[in-house]
């Protein structure tokens, strides 16, 4: 179902036009009716001649309560812009109309009413003029006009049938997969509980989902779903709805909360924006300035930082981060006004590029204003890349979910990226919807890094047959699943090896100088006279010392058993090898067999045969020992 707001002055004629239309009075408050004014949001539908059934948002007009204005023209397809023909354009027609043009709403038609109380044609004339005038360079700078009378009826069939026309070919909302609904009205049922209503975004809800209350973090369950009191099972992007959630008190919601699938959205209190100041105003605007933000159904005091400027004059554009008081839920590509909170005055509005950038920046950063830039002229593969770049290392769908791109389509660009070696797959024994991914300029330096400390270690410590993998974590000061997922990367590349706890450039031997090999040698030799009850490794150490007996452990010219005992590889052989022939041949072997076979002591033939158990190579029954039954 298609959204079309109403804008424009105080009693210029939205309600009665909404009523006429519909049939139906959108002033729902007491306070509203006493006062001839909408205070808050009203909606209804309509039905045009088509047969279509459309939304309609009654917006209030009245300066003082533009906030609940702009909770509901956010999420519109199109506007009736009215402006009374015996008044004419206001200040207020002129704010609204800047705000809808801020907020990048096309669509629209000017609405001249009460035509019944216009007698002089001149002024008419005058008024459609000023009409024409105001709309110039703005969104709606070739929107019709048309004429009507509300309480006589005059123009009402020629209304209907232009907003027929003006929505004939509007294409539908984007699915993302992630549907989110800001809430602009909240209240309970007796025998229901809450209800929250809103326009639905960038997915669809079904009866029965879960979902989460944002920045609140409250989880609930949709038990009902109507669009313009229709039940229904589900509803898609763009469609007003009514959900009536389960878990989450209405007391716990405010307008501006966001109903969300859990994990879909992180609230953010700070924001990357385009920023256009509104020419019309006479005073620069400055770095620190404190402001108000109107974002989705909410708004939040913040901040403005100026990026690249020292002040912003009227007419000027310019990067910005919004810091904001308390958090808020936000996409990249949505729109915002930003007002002074006192006096209240729109200052002008744009488009946010990330709603979660890692930091502050600095002000006049070159880098930062390119990588800003790239973000809002750049193409869909360019922000897909500047995304995953700010997330560093990220899975397909978080890069895509913060890049704001369809689900399809950005998975279809992020295999075109990974083609072109733009993005690299950390994981490449998953596929890259399921692993890690991370843009080739920002993996390149983080790959040389962790080659370059691998490199230092092996020439301070030649004989080290590698660092241990937390040791060279805390080096790289990688996250964990980042620094597990690049290991995986370079073992693929075939530029590491992944020993255990330990890690080694491919290329990495161990070499021994003459003074070590002489006294390997040494050892060696004493092994060889006795290789069944050799030096234990207290003795071995004491010999050639510490470094050079792990070299050796390292190079496999010795291997120990366990704590104390270790044999050469050459005696380790014969030995594994009689105990396989032994138990094949008898069907059982007993320490004390194996320690008459060589002739060796308790101490030795024990640790061995233990070593084999620890393998599973042997099992131990009791006294005896059998070949472990590989299953």
């Amino acid at each position: 179902m298609h959204i079309i707001g109403t804008a424009g002055h105080v009693d210029h004629g939205k309600s009665t036009l909404v009523t006429a239309l519909t049939g139906i009075n959108p002033d729902r408050l007491k306070e509203e009716h006493q006062r001839e004014m909408t205070i808050e949001l009203g909606f209804t539908s309509l039905t045009l001649p088509d047969g279509e059934k459309v939304g309609l948002i009654d917006v209030p007009g009245h300066r003082d309560f533009i906030g609940n204005m702009l909770a509901g023209i956010g999420g519109i397809d199109a506007v009736l812009l009215v402006i009374a023909a015996d008044e004419g354009v206001s200040a207020q027609t002129r704010e609204h109309l800047a705000i809808l043009d801020l907020l990048h709403i096309t669509r629209g038609l000017v609405v001249l009413t009460k035509l019944d109380l216009v007698t002089d044609p001149d002024w008419l004339e005058l008024v459609e003029l000023e009409a024409r005038e105001i709309l110039q360079h703005t969104s709606l700078e070739n929107a019709p006009i048309l004429k009507i009378s509300a309480r006589t009826g005059a123009g009402i069939p020629d209304l209907l049938g232009s907003l027929q026309h003006l929505l004939k070919d509007l294409p539908a909302k984007p699915d993302l997969g992630r549907p989110r609904l800001p809430v602009d009205r909240v209240f309970s049922l007796t025998g229901f509980g809450t209800v929250v209503t809103g326009t639905l975004l960038d997915g669809s809800l079904e009866l029965g989902d879960e979902v989460v209350s944002l920045p609140e973090g409250i989880s609930g369950r949709i038990r009902g779903l109507q669009n313009h009191n229709q039940k229904l099972q589900r509803v898609t992007p763009g469609s007003r709805a009514a959900l009536n959630i389960s878990g989450i008190d209405k007391h716990q919601l405010v307008r501006g909360s966001v109903i969300a699938k859990p994990g879909s959205y992180e609230p953010t209190a700070l924001l990357d924006v385009h920023f256009r100041y509104l020419p019309e105003l006479t005073q620069e605007l400055r770095h620190n300035t404190q402001v108000k933000l109107f974002i989705g159904s909410g708004e939040a005091g913040g901040q403005v930082r100026l990026l690249g400027k020292e002040t912003l004059e009227p007419g000027d554009e310019a990067f910005l981060q919004i810091r904001l008081a308390h958090p808020v839920v936000a996409a990249r590509g949505d729109r915002f006004i930003i007002r002074l909170p006192s006096p209240a005055e729109t200052l002008g509005g744009g488009v946010v590029l990330d709603p979660h950038p890692a930091r502050l920046y600095k002000r006049f950063s070159q880098a930062v204003l390119q990588t800003l830039e790239g973000l809002r002229s750049g193409g869909e593969a360019e922000v897909l890349l500047q995304a995953l770049t700010a997330l560093r290392a990220a899975s397909a769908e978080s890069v895509i979910a913060k890049s704001g791109l369809e689900h399809q389509a950005g998975n279809a660009l992020l295999m075109e990226q990974i083609s072109a070696g733009r993005i690299i797959t950390l994981e490449p024994a998953k596929e890259p919807s399921r692993g890690l991914l991370i843009a080739a300029e920002v993996w390149q330096p983080i790959r040389d890094n962790l080659l370059k400390i691998l490199a230092e270690f092996h020439a301070n410590f030649p004989l080290k047959p590698g660092q241990t993998r937390e040791a060279l974590r805390a080096a790289a000061k990688l996250p964990p699943d980042l620094f597990d997922a690049a290991l995986e990367r370079l073992d693929a590349d075939q530029v590491v090896s992944l020993r255990g706890v330990l890690i080694a450039l491919k290329t990495h031997r161990i070499e021994f100088t003459p003074g070590q090999q002489a006294l390997s040698a040494a050892l060696l030799a004493r092994f060889a006279e006795n290789p069944y009850s050799p030096p234990d490794i207290a003795e071995a150490a004491a010999q050639i010392g510490e470094p050079l007996l792990e070299a050796l452990l390292a190079t496999g010219a010795l291997i120990q058993v366990s704590p104390q005992v270790l044999f050469s590889a050459q005696a380790y052989q014969e030995m594994s090898a009689w105990v396989r022939e032994h138990i094949t041949g008898q069907g059982s072997l007993t320490l004390a067999q194996f320690r008459d076979n060589f002739g060796t002591s308790r101490k030795y033939a024990a640790a061995f045969l233990e070593h084999l158990d620890t393998l599973g190579i042997t099992l131990r029954k009791g006294d005896i020992r059998v070949l472990k039954q590989v299953k």
